[in-house]
């Protein structure tokens, strides 16, 4: 079955054709970070009209990689929620009028859904596991077309899975029992850990987006230079704005000066070697807690097989290190992309979820995954 996956729910426009779920036949992304990077963060009426110049070449240039007409496609795939709303806008009324045209199912997708399929795709980074936990190793993810040429397997990921859910705009916990099924146990109160990056790097005059440009600047400094504490969070919520706050305040701390001076005049007082220690503190910090929370959450769900990791930070390699029992996506498929939105909607399709109607779609800015 070969999907063609749709995703514009911030500043990427992306789409890619998947087969059953996991083979890549083609992956597409125009990111807008050039753009943004000038203004330290999405303006969402430009992250539109980006959308709008480009969405019909990359789809054009999706089909082509994959050497598929519209008549292989047998399904399309768009996200419809959460998102930027006219980002969304852009993305759903394109897929829905390419499904009336070329007569295809059309399957809404929900984001975060996305991100934790990311971990079904194919050259994935997967846990080894035979009821114990082993060594992150790279490999092929098992598929019919894998078996059948004879690649090397990793073993699947094997139910119930519990996913660690982070990025810019979440930071959640949850529980799946099996394909297509997702319990929020964990959820962030304020801050997602992804636009605490964002903001620390913006304290300490590094460029947007945050988490790359902090994990660079953490590799010369001293993740120990600077305590910063650990938010006070009952059972396994998140909370991140106190961890923002705590930097800043070390920050002025360090420099003298008063808690009244502005933040964003602050970088031009730094040193390179003090940006750097403030990096590479908050970066340990941020993955403590993160590993902190996942603990807690396998020690109340003992059933857990598998664990998997998903959205943009995690990319993170310090996250990656301090979770070798966890499946990571390759780093490119850790932020958004159309692979992940077409192997989302391959498993909507096996548990038996029908197609919507082109005709009637809406989007959703904020939605729970349990809707």
């Amino acid at each position: 079955m070969k999907i063609l996956g749709i995703e514009t729910s911030c500043d990427e426009t992306a789409a890619a054709v998947v087969e059953d779920g996991s083979t890549i036949l083609s992956n597409v992304v125009v990111s807008q970070i050039d753009i943004f990077a000038e203004y330290g963060g999405v303006i969402p009426e430009v992250a539109a009209r980006s959308h709008l110049e480009v969405i019909m070449p990359v789809i054009a240039r999706a089909l082509s990689d994959a050497s598929c007409t519209w008549d292989d496609i047998d399904a399309i795939a768009v996200t419809y929620a959460p998102g930027l709303l006219g980002s969304l806008l852009i993305g759903t009324l394109t897929a829905r009028t390419l499904a009336i045209l070329h007569d295809k199912p059309l399957y809404a997708v929900h984001h975060l859904k996305s991100h934790v399929y990311a971990n079904w795709l194919e050259n994935k980074m997967v846990l080894s596991r035979d009821g114990s936990l082993a060594p992150v190793v790279t490999g092929l993810a098992p598929s019919s077309s894998a078996v059948a040429s004879g690649s090397p397997r990793v073993a699947p990921i094997l139910f119930p899975v519990l996913a660690l859910v982070v990025s810019g705009g979440h930071t959640q916990i949850l529980y799946m029992p099996s394909h297509n099924k997702f319990e929020i146990v964990g959820t962030t109160h304020d801050d997602a850990v992804g636009e605490c990056f964002d903001k620390v790097a913006k304290i300490l005059g590094l460029p947007y987006p945050g988490g790359p440009s902090i994990a660079k600047a953490a590799l010369s400094g001293n993740p120990d230079k600077y305590k910063l504490p650990h938010p006070k969070v009952r059972g396994l919520d998140f909370s991140f704005s106190g961890l923002k706050t705590a930097v800043l305040r070390a920050v002025q701390k360090e420099l003298g000066l008063p808690i009244s001076h502005p933040s964003h005049d602050l970088k031009n007082h730094l040193s390179s070697e003090q940006v750097a220690d403030f990096a590479a503190s908050f970066q340990k910090t941020a993955v403590a807690i993160l590993c902190e929370k996942l603990s807690l959450a396998l020690a109340r769900y003992p059933d857990i097989q598998s664990v998997v990791i998903a959205g943009g930070v995690s990319a993170n390699q310090e996250l990656r290190k301090a979770l070798p029992e966890a499946y990571f996506p390759e780093p490119k498929f850790s932020g958004d992309n159309g692979a992940m939105v077409a192997a989302a909607c391959y498993y909507e399709i096996e548990s038996g979820v029908a197609p919507v109607d082109p005709y009637s779609l809406n989007i959703y800015p904020r939605i729970s995954i349990e809707s």
